[in-house]
């Protein structure tokens, strides 16, 4: 399926990670600057060698790490189930926001007016500087655009801030209303169980449904003002530009912690090591409970919830005898699986996969793998999954990203990676692959040089360093990000393309 007809999870842009050090204004650029939609059912596999971001990169879009800049936009919910901070901030300070952008985008426009009557050696050195204005003048624009588009252009913001505020307050309290809703049930599913009266709770229960009814109705009529505000700008040409911007996804990176937790149940990860992400003091059973109690699936005490774990462990390979056992008494696959079941019992839509095989022997990784892939289609699941083994990732993935020392340098469907490689990156990395070719058809290569300082990486494209094809453009700019083929696409000055290409 094409891109185009898929609906986007994820929508990371300009993402950055960086570590303060010890002495001051130094940082470690683990995640420099990357752009990435993540589809909706699809595993993306990312894969570089160690110390290039990738972990990083997993646990930032989870926000396990606070990103330092850039968006992460999620769309597994809207904003009106959330009813973020961020949107209220942004509607009260709109008129400010948009002087903001202003100011920054004219001084991106005098910048390029510097860099255009430059030589293209002065160019050179002016093109990050050019790059970063470019950035922020755009940034700056989100902000506004991602929530009320093209009404970008008025002057007055006053009619608008009131619509969106209104918006805003009953999609509030609606959450607020839906969230008891849910913890209210759960107990009403347990009280059945016991064989209690529910008279009491089912009054509370209908109470809630009839209030969240008639927020829905509200947040109907609230969006016809808006749309009644936006009427008159349809058949105008810089309104149609900018409602091209117009998005109800939520920005991950904006959310305050409390927000955050309300979408922890959407977005797991299972780690690397099967054995240090386990609590040792805890059995297994109270450990794949721990997040249905967190996320009120169940109370803690519930009659249902070994029920419930044990069919969640049944469906991860684990036999029902495991429940009462400690992580010590489980072998390296076996606390995989343990780890799987624990992330997939609050029933996620995305999880992270980090480097989640490599600590297993062979014969267990493709077992695990398998799990995976099973699961990923019962439960109808998204992943990003990270390793250094490109034979793994060629097995298990639709699409492939590969990082180098922060950035995405190319990304593309499984098999055109492989089969038609375009960064040199790339190439160095496949022809590391040992091969079992009886002909030697193609010779193992390894790539030669040093992995540059994340504090202090080179200029231009980082990997110029260890690049048999760098030039002085090479050193100098950053390379731009681009589609050179059909959903494939590479940060390089000198793409390997074939002739036919």
């Amino acid at each position: 399926m094409s891109q185009e007809n898929r609906k986007v999870l994820l929508r990371i842009r300009n993402l950055k990670q960086y570590f303060p050090l010890k002495k001051k204004g130094l940082y470690v650029k683990a995640n420099d600057g990357i752009d990435l939609d993540i589809y909706e059912g699809e595993v993306f596999g990312l894969v570089g060698e160690s110390g290039c971001g990738k972990s990083t990169f997993g646990r930032t879009i989870l926000q396990l790490y606070k990103q330092t800049d850039g968006r992460t936009m999620y769309y597994g919910k809207t904003l009106d189930d959330i009813a973020p901070q961020y949107y209220l901030k942004t509607i009260k300070n709109l008129h400010k926001l948009k002087q903001e952008q202003q100011k920054a985008l004219a001084e991106y426009e005098k910048l390029q007016k510097e860099y255009d009557a430059l030589s293209e050696e002065q160019q050179y050195a002016k093109h990050a500087e050019l790059d970063a204005a470019k950035k922020k003048a755009n940034d700056d624009l989100l902000d506004i655009c991602n929530l009320i588009g093209g009404l970008y252009i008025l002057d007055d913001f006053s009619e608008v801030s009131k619509a969106y505020e209104n918006n805003y307050e009953i999609a509030l309290k609606r959450r607020k209303a839906t969230e008891k809703l849910a913890e209210l049930s759960a107990k009403r599913e347990d009280m059945l169980v016991d064989k209690k009266n529910t008279s009491s709770i089912d009054r509370n229960i209908e109470t809630l449904n009839n209030d969240i009814k008639t927020y829905d109705e509200q947040l109907v009529e609230a969006k016809k003002v808006i749309e009644e505000i936006r009427k008159p700008y349809l058949d105008n040409e810089e309104f149609k530009k900018y409602d091209a911007m117009l998005d109800n996804g939520i920005d991950l990176a904006r959310l305050h912690y409390s927000e955050m937790r309300l979408l922890r149940r959407d977005l797991q990860i299972v780690f690397q090591d099967p054995y240090s992400s386990l609590n040792p003091r805890l059995t297994i059973g109270q450990i794949i409970a721990e997040g249905l109690m967190a996320h009120n699936i169940f109370g803690k005490n519930s009659p249902r919830m070994q029920d419930y774990i044990l069919k969640v462990m049944d469906d991860c390979g684990l036999q029902a005898y495991f429940l009462h056992r400690f992580p010590h008494q489980f072998s390296g696959g076996q606390r995989q699986r343990i780890s799987i079941a624990r992330a997939l019992a609050v029933n996620p839509k995305f999880v992270v996969c980090d480097e989640a095989v490599s600590a297993l022997d062979v014969s267990i990784q493709s077992q695990i793998i398998n799990l995976l892939q099973d699961l990923k289609e019962k439960q109808d699941l998204t992943y990003l999954f990270i390793t250094h083994d490109l034979s793994v990732v060629k097995y298990i993935s639709d699409r492939i990203g590969v990082m180098y020392l922060g950035n995405m340098v190319e990304l593309g469907n499984s098999e055109d990676i492989f089969a038609d490689p375009i960064h040199p990156y790339t190439v160095a990395l496949i022809n590391a692959i040992p091969t079992t070719d009886p002909d030697g058809q193609r010779e193992l290569q390894i790539l030669e040089g040093d992995i540059p300082s994340p504090v202090n990486p080179p200029s231009g494209c980082k990997f110029h360093t260890r690049c048999q094809y760098c030039t002085e453009i090479c050193k100098q700019v950053v390379p731009e990000w681009r589609e050179l083929k059909k959903d494939h696409f590479v940060a390089c000055h000198h793409p390997l393309l074939k002739e036919e290409d």
